[in-house]
């Protein structure tokens, strides 16, 4: 495990986006898995930098989102693939045909579950996963409990990460109750995991996750077991490591 911590957000960014703009120059053809909310936004929007100077090219890239929401309809502001088209897809070489977001439309989740783990065996390993971290722990959308799933899943939203994703919506009653999203098992086979926490709300879990008993109560703690963690803190998140 790797940890660095950050004074500012333009130093934390230009490191993540360095990192991922690095293995994409020496493996063009490299697997991202990628993630949403508020904190991969300026690491995105350097990767776009870097694109529109000519350093970096994703046109044989393939990326692998970790969730996306279940019911939201096509084109909603808030889906995943939406955001992704936003933040990143549409700014950048990467042909669409390579871009894979779980279909939270899908007339059968389970079976879209089923089909989105055959994709991912099929690649055998992910270079590089991008994950944030929840207030309880969680990482993609796979939540505390007393047991986790490996491979993706349909998953029902505890109530605190309804509360934390209700400030995207116009309120609480229209965050969606599930999602589809990668498991534990599917992305500790990443080969590289980058950790990305940002703010002080986030310091006392991602201590508990970095340092803390690794117990399915946090699956953030099961980081712990991966051969190669980097995780890029914020000087608030990080407030609790020397």
């Amino acid at each position: 495990m790797i940890i660095h911590k950050f004074e500012n957000q333009q130093e934390l960014n230009e490191a993540g986006a360095g990192i991922i703009t690095a293995l994409v120059q020496t493996k063009p053809d490299a697997v991202l898995g990628l993630a949403t909310g508020s904190t991969p936004i300026g690491i995105y929007e350097e990767i776009v930098k870097a694109y529109n100077k000519g350093r970096v090219s994703f046109k044989n890239v393939r990326t692998y989102n970790l969730d996306e929401y279940v019911g939201l309809p096509d084109g909603h502001a808030e889906s995943y693939r939406t955001y992704m088209n936003e933040h990143l897809f549409r700014h950048i070489d990467v042909q669409p045909e390579r871009t894979r977001i779980p279909n939270g439309n899908a007339s059968d989740p389970q079976e879209e579950c089923a089909r989105y783990n055959r994709e991912l065996d099929e690649i055998k390993q992910v270079d590089l996963q991008i994950l944030g971290l929840g207030h309880n722990g969680h990482i993609g959308f796979n939540e505390p409990a007393d047991e986790l799933h490996s491979g993706t899943h349909l998953v029902e939203l505890d109530h605190k990460t309804r509360e934390a994703n209700a400030r995207f919506f116009p309120s609480i009653n229209d965050v969606p109750t599930h999602a589809l999203t990668m498991g534990v098992g599917t992305i500790l086979k990443a080969k590289t995991i980058l950790l990305v926490v940002r703010g002080a709300d986030k310091a006392d879990i991602v201590h508990r996750a970095l340092t803390g008993p690794i117990t399915t109560q946090c699956p953030a703690s099961l980081l712990q077991t991966h051969p190669h963690l980097i995780v890029l803190l914020d000087s608030e998140a990080g407030r609790n490591f020397v």
